[in-house]
């Protein structure tokens, strides 16, 4: 049933790409917020249990509707429930489209949509200097394939739809709190505690899909590259603990790229536009594996 809708979920999200801005979900915005002044001044297990209790709230009343719709009509609302469930915790914006956009306004020369593009990859100001600019945007082409698709879809999976908006409350509170870190100019995560509770819960909840993906990666890639640099990766061991599941998956992204040869005006937008081929051959290496599991499933 998951699978079929996933697949309705898939094809939604293609069709109503005008929709997309509904997925903004702004309205979220307050209760996190609410949600961080209570967790000021407490200990890390005090905010850790309130992070906890403002990603489980949300998705109570979807529970309640997904158990009721199974044993409903041989569950044809709920396979209508899942997949409206799926579109709306895909996101919040189509990547693919943003990493157009972006490399378009590089080559037409607007500053200004690039700026706003980055920004939104990035979930901070761009880097000034065009290198450095260039490899964060990368990094983020395969973090965010994580974060708006990938993890979704395999908590999705795993429980239904109540996994997927699990999974995007969990990346709205993580994204909020990046935001209001920003705004206060504050990037340590130390300093903090929403900032903290929110970078480890949501590390919870990354940790499989990102490894998963890492894999897929690979596999989508040049498979030595990407093994190499995943390997060096943990000898040199990041400090960042919780930022592992970004830093894996970049890291590996990079290496399954294994391109070179771009001039100076074409690495840009070249190599975003060959990550983002890589997440799209990694997205048809993950559906065709689901789709082999659960028909194998069903069979037995």
């Amino acid at each position: 049933m998951n699978l079929i809708a996933l697949f309705l979920g898939l094809i939604l999200e293609r069709v109503l790409t005008k929709m997309l801005h509904l997925r903004d979900l702004r309205w979220f915005d307050r209760y996190f917020d609410w949600g961080f002044n209570q967790m000021r001044g407490r200990g890390k297990a005090v905010c850790l249990l309130i992070g906890l209790f403002m990603v489980l709230l949300p998705c109570l009343p979807f529970a309640i509707v997904a158990i009721y719709f199974s044993h409903l009509l041989g569950g044809v609302p709920y396979l209508a429930f899942a997949a409206i469930v799926l579109l709306f915790s895909l996101g919040p914006r189509d990547l693919g489209s943003e990493v157009e956009d972006y490399c378009k306004a590089v080559e037409a020369g607007d500053q200004e949509t690039s700026r706003r593009v980055a920004k939104e990859l990035l979930e901070e100001d761009a880097p000034r200097r065009a290198a450095a600019r260039d490899r964060a945007l990368e990094d983020a082409v395969f973090v965010q394939a994580n974060n708006r698709l990938f993890g979704v879809i395999f908590w999705f999976i795993i429980i239904g739809p109540v996994g997927a908006w699990l999974f995007r409350v969990m990346d709205l509170m993580r994204r909020r709190a990046q935001f209001e870190a920003w705004r206060d100019g504050k990037v340590d995560p130390e300093e903090l505690d929403f900032l903290s509770a929110a970078k480890r819960l949501h590390w919870l909840l990354a940790w499989v899909p990102s490894r998963l993906l890492a894999v897929g990666y690979a596999l989508a890639g040049s498979f030595e590259d990407a093994v190499a640099d995943w390997r060096s990766y943990y000898q040199e061991c990041s400090p960042h603990f919780f930022d592992a599941n970004e830093e894996v998956v970049a890291c590996v992204g990079k290496g399954a790229l294994a391109l070179d040869g771009f001039d100076d005006n074409q690495a840009q937008v070249g190599r975003l536009r060959a990550a983002m081929r890589l997440v799209n051959r990694t997205f048809f290496i993950w559906i065709t594996v689901i789709s082999l599991i659960t028909l194998f499933g069903w069979v037995l």
